[in-house]
């Protein structure tokens, strides 16, 4: 067990995030912190967390919370230190993020993608999806081991989302490698390194996207990035800056999420022994029991009372998404995998105006790629028993090998 130091009367928890014990397997450790301090300091982190599923969805949905503060605040009001100058362009960039905005910039954005990510829209997708997870399922049937998280759980959501917004797939690779070091910036184990890195892919990317854009726009397609560029070309409320950046949002989040959804999820199959009838339940269920997020932060946009909690404006509050689904309050025996949860209302993607985009997509994916691997592959063993990334607050494996 990690090291971990609850003091009630101070509603305090210390609990190192990068500790291999804990990120490996939070769940018992939620449990106790929930038990005894629900909502509590995270001193690590330096601001309040929240733990119960009740608090959490209702957190998610209340708009006196924003995921971004400072259209509303100055740093000086806020008593924050300027950016430092290593770290501007990263920033600089992420100010234009959808997942960042709030209203009316959010509304705004959201509206010109969100389109594409209905549940009708990307129900087309489905031939794709399965005839990329059939391929991908024919170059591992040629072998007798692979590491499912590289061959398959990672190419089927950076592909589908590279040919829906008409990115190259052949850039994959590369595309992962710069997202994989822009979203290490959200890691609890971030120092200096992780910073360069961040901005070394954030100028990299930005600078693909807009070569990229250019010629999008001397040959436009049935695609996505196409019809952002005519929305910008029109004047519909869309700059160069915030189409890059959201590009490149919809690049990262369309797969890191969904890459560790797909992994956590095989996973469980394989130790619960799951082979046969694998459907869209199962995957609802696989979501709640071992969410790919499990902490989302937010900020209080006034000063406000929540539930006799006092938070000054620009106070930041953690809202513990792979606690909330796991609470016991709202999940008859939640450690118990059961798909026939009825009704199963997992927080894994969030809720209120930030609900993720994707979500839809994320599902059909799952829904398709499992099935499948199972079908085809019905002698499936795990290889090794599976460890989990040093990447709080993601929650997704290092690898996942099997044999067959």
């Amino acid at each position: 067990m990690a090291a971990m130091r609850i003091d009630a009367p101070s509603r305090s928890v210390r609990l190192d995030p990068c500790d291999p014990a804990f990120f490996n397997d939070p769940y018992p450790y939620s449990h106790e912190i929930r038990s005894q301090v629900p909502v509590f300091r995270w001193e690590e982190y330096g601001h309040w967390c929240f733990a119960r599923h009740e608090d959490v969805n209702a957190l998610l949905r209340d708009r006196r919370f924003g995921r971004q503060i400072l259209h509303v605040a100055s740093r000086e009001e806020l008593g924050w230190s300027a950016t430092p100058d290593h770290l501007k362009p990263f920033y600089a960039f992420e100010q234009h993020s959808l997942l960042e905005l709030e209203p009316p910039v959010h509304t705004r954005l959201r509206s010109l993608v969100n389109r594409s990510f209905l549940s009708r829209q990307v129900e087309r997708l489905r031939p794709a999806i399965t005839s990329l997870s059939n391929d991908l399922i024919d170059r591992l049937e040629e072998r007798h081991e692979a590491d499912l998280l590289e061959s398959f759980a990672t190419p089927i959501p950076v592909l589908v989302i590279c040919d829906l917004l008409g990115v190259p797939g052949d850039m994959a690779r590369q595309l992962l490698s710069w997202s994989h070091d822009m979203v290490a910036m959200y890691q609890a184990r971030r120092d200096r390194a992780v910073e360069d890195a961040a901005v070394q892919a954030t100028i990299a990317f930005s600078d693909f996207m807009r070569r990229y854009i250019a010629e999008r726009r001397k040959s436009p397609r049935d695609d996505l990035l196409s019809e952002l560029i005519r929305a910008e070309e029109e004047g519909r409320k869309l700059s160069e800056d915030e189409l890059v950046t959201t590009a490149i949002l919809l690049l990262n989040a369309g797969h890191e999420a969904t890459v560790h959804a797909i992994g956590n999820a095989a996973k469980a199959f394989l130790e619960l022994g799951l082979r046969d009838g694998i459907g869209e339940r199962h995957m609802e269920e696989a979501l709640r029991y071992d969410a790919p997020l499990h902490l989302f932060t937010r900020y209080a946009l006034e000063d406000l009372d929540y539930n006799g909690l006092r938070l000054r404006k620009g106070e930041a509050v953690g809202l513990l998404l792979g606690a909330a689904n796991r609470d016991p309050a709202r999940f008859a025996d939640p450690d118990r995998f059961d798909p026939d949860r009825d009704p199963n209302p997992q927080v894994s993607f969030g809720a209120g105006i930030h609900f993720c985009i994707g979500a839809p997509l994320a599902r059909l994916e799952m829904q398709i790629a499992l099935p499948l691997l199972f079908k085809r592959l019905p002698r499936l063993a795990l290889a090794e028993t599976p460890r989990y990334r040093n990447a709080y607050h993601f929650h997704g494996l290092e690898r996942l090998l099997v044999t067959w």
